[in-house]
């Protein structure tokens, strides 16, 4: 290596050693400088950022504050474990100091404060002291022991959460009836010091009886807290209806429950006992409205964060029991408490009161509700009744229907496939869809046109056959009718239910007069009412397109599709003067109707379309006519809908309507029933729904003897 070159590293070596010198001089400069600035801080600051450090759950960072023999007293681990147990278990926030005084003795600072926080059982505040140790030029540290979280909290003490859970709310329907709340159920369970030595026979035996697995089962009996004498339950079984047993005839269901108790007893080891349970009396015939509850899930507690949800609580999935969640659930009443060792309480450090759960009463009659249930049950269908002077709904059916129990007491795999393969859609809710109303929608399009002008009821627009279209434009489309009639005004077109006669009224009526005054009804809106409903409509894009659809409209066929409590809400104006009612579910101790839709028409033109809808019920020509009856005055109208795939489907199904209410509003219990079956053709058509509807209205309001 030539001169040259090692004078070149020798000084490169000298410069990277001045370098470093400098760094390490800077670092050593700065760490001097950061200790320095460290045993400046007042004891007092840093006590405020281990309280932010608190809020913001960064044990960590209050950790890092300790002294040196704190920490030596507690792991990083076990101080994170005793924190975040006690405040988190307590949701604690809004965590306030506030510094009352300062004590300060050589190296050592001691801190009084106030503090306060928001817990599950309410505000929590206390005073309390906190001990700083100066620890050279690291400046102050915080003395840590458990007394700083609560004063009288000792090392081996525990901070104890007890709940006292709310009494969920009952449901009652007008007359005081309950539609859900406490019931008794079965349980079934094991008692392992009862069982057979081997056992094994016996739980696959019970595995296939109660459609659980044998390792389920294995595993309960397995469980920390399981003795000889525990009772393990299993399954929870509808209870046995002793009274009914001792009827004459005795219900097949609970026959059936009966025996297969007693199969279940006669295995070593099974023991059934009662158990607590919500309880829907009404079963089938108020399941859709009722509704259900189910246990919660975590996906449900993580949705409703805040909300006071348990692990073993419970939350309405449908029905009323989900509509009036908030209401029925209540509050729990919590009480935090330091125990010692032995769990004798030395302190409640804070007491929040249960608040049960609300009642709700319906303006439901649960008789009425069984009796519509009982009467289209083997249907496909959907009953609305309401008083159509107040807007109360009296009953709300859909059929066919599912036992509500069974989802509290946890439905086998085999009733839920049942439910869910059968094509008749039991769990489908009818009374919250919509359907092509059929004939049933004249009485608006005659209140359309009446209001308009374009119908003059005294018009005769002459016979037609039972076809007719208006020229050749239409192709080779009819409006077909079953019934003529003469002459053709608009009181035979509602008695005859004369399908031509509308499908002319509607043209006379015109695109804009028609649509403007379904808007003004209600399509297209959400209706007001408690239960979210789909939406009334009179076309499938925002307009009524063509001259056949508009014709096809005047008489509820088209694309018009109703949802039927706006049905029978738009009902309500015959019997108001032209006003709507707005319906309503939540009962009120005195009744006063509130106006939904004010003027929808005018008070003639209600008593005009009234007086005909009373012919045809009265009329011995009238659709309606077999429920005509000489000591009730009522009106109706029916309606039969055709779906079809298209207009030349000779294939389809039809729905058959049937709306009729009493007229005369001194009648003791004033009612309007809006009833629609699915698959009415062959079987008699609108004329079926109307004899269904003939039954329940005679258990309803009997005749006179």
């Amino acid at each position: 290596m030539n001169r040259g070159k090692k004078r070149f590293l020798f000084s490169t070596l000298v410069t990277l050693l001045i370098l470093l010198a400098g760094l390490a001089g800077s670092f050593l400069f700065f760490q001097i400088r950061e200790k320095l600035e460290a045993s400046k801080v007042k004891p007092e600051t840093i006590f405020g950022k281990y309280v932010e450090s608190l809020n913001r759950r960064d044990y960590a960072a209050m950790y890092g504050m300790l002294s040196e023999q704190s920490r030596i007293n507690i792991s990083q681990e076990d101080f994170t474990a005793r924190n975040k147990n006690i405040y988190e278990g307590l949701e604690a926030s809004e965590i306030k100091v506030q510094i009352t005084g300062e004590e300060r003795v050589d190296k050592t600072v001691t801190l009084n404060y106030d503090t306060g926080f928001q817990t599950i059982a309410g505000e929590i505040h206390f005073k309390n002291k906190a001990e700083f140790q100066k620890e050279g030029k690291k400046g102050y540290k915080l003395v840590w022991s458990d007394s700083l979280i609560f004063p009288e909290l000792g090392r081996s003490d525990k901070v104890r959460i007890s709940t006292d859970k709310a009494v969920r709310g009952s449901i009652f329907d007008r007359n005081g009836l309950v539609l859900a709340g406490k019931g008794t159920a079965s349980s079934v369970g094991l008692v392992p010091g009862k069982m057979s030595e081997d056992p094994t026979g016996d739980i696959q035996t019970l595995s296939s009886l109660l459609g659980i697995s044998a390792d389920n089962i294995q595993k309960k009996l397995s469980a920390k807290w399981v003795n000889e004498d525990s009772f393990v339950p299993l399954k929870t079984l509808k209870k046995v209806d002793e009274i009914n047993l001792k009827a004459p005839q005795p219900r097949e269901d609970n026959l059936k429950n009966k025996e297969f108790q007693d199969q279940l007893l006669a295995i070593p080891g099974v023991l059934i006992s009662d158990t607590p349970v919500r309880f829907y009396p009404m079963e089938k015939s108020g399941a859709h409205l009722v509704g259900y509850v189910q246990n919660v899930t975590a996906e449900d507690i993580k949705e409703h964060e805040g909300e006071d949800y348990l692990t073993d609580s419970v939350i309405g999935r449908s029905g009323m029991e989900a509509l009036y969640e908030k209401e029925l659930k209540g509050t729990n009443g919590r009480t935090v408490s330091i125990v010692d060792p032995n769990g004798n309480v030395k302190k409640i450090l804070a007491a929040k009161s249960r608040i049960d759960g609300k009642d709700i009463t319906l303006t439901i009659d649960s008789t009425l509700q069984a009796t519509i249930y009982n009467t289209f049950q083997e249907d496909k269908s959907c009953t609305v009744a309401m008083n159509p002077y107040t807007g109360e709904v009296l009953a709300l059916v859909s059929t066919p229907s599912y036992d509500d129990n069974d989802f509290i007491l946890g439905m086998s795999n085999e009733i839920w496939n049942a439910l869910n393969n059968d094509e008749r859609k039991p769990m489908f809710n009818r009374f919250r869809q919509r359907f092509a109303p059929g004939s049933s929608f004249k009485s608006i399009t005659a209140v359309i046109g009446l209001a308009s002008g374009a119908i003059d009821p005294a018009e005769d627009y002459g016979s037609s056959g039972l076809r007719w279209k208006k020229d050749e434009s239409w192709g080779n489309y009819y409006v077909t009718t079953l019934h003529d009639s003469n002459p053709l005004n608009l009181e035979n077109a509602f008695i005859y239910s004369n399908n031509i006669y509308f499908a002319k009224a509607a043209l006379k009526i015109g695109y804009k007069d028609f649509m403007s005054g379904l808007d003004k009804l209600g399509f297209g809106q959400q209706i007001p009412f408690e239960i979210s409903l789909a939406k009334s409509q009179y076309s499938n894009g925002e307009r009524i397109e063509s001259e056949v659809q508009l014709a096809d409209s005047g008489y509820g066929q088209g694309q018009i599709l109703v949802n039927p409590v706006h049905f029978a809400s738009l009902y309500t104006m015959f019997s108001n003067q032209g006003n709507v009612i707005k319906p309503y579910i939540q009962y009120k101790e005195n009744p006063a109707k509130e106006i939904w839709l004010n003027n929808a028409s005018t008070p003639e033109i209600a008593e005009l379309v009234k007086s005909d809808l009373s012919k045809v019920v009265s009329s011995e020509h009238g659709t309606g006519h077999a429920i005509h009856r000489s000591d009730l005055a009522l009106a109706g109208k029916t309606g039969t809908a055709e779906i079809k795939a298209s207009k030349d489907d000779t294939t389809g199904t039809e729905l058959g309507w049937f709306v009729v209410f009493t007229t005369d509003p001194n009648t003791e219990k004033p009612i309007l029933l809006v009833s629609m079956v699915e698959d009415v053709k062959n079987r008699g058509g609108s004329g079926y729904v109307v004899r269904k509807d003939k039954a329940v209205l005679n258990a309803y309001l009997p005749p006179a003897q």
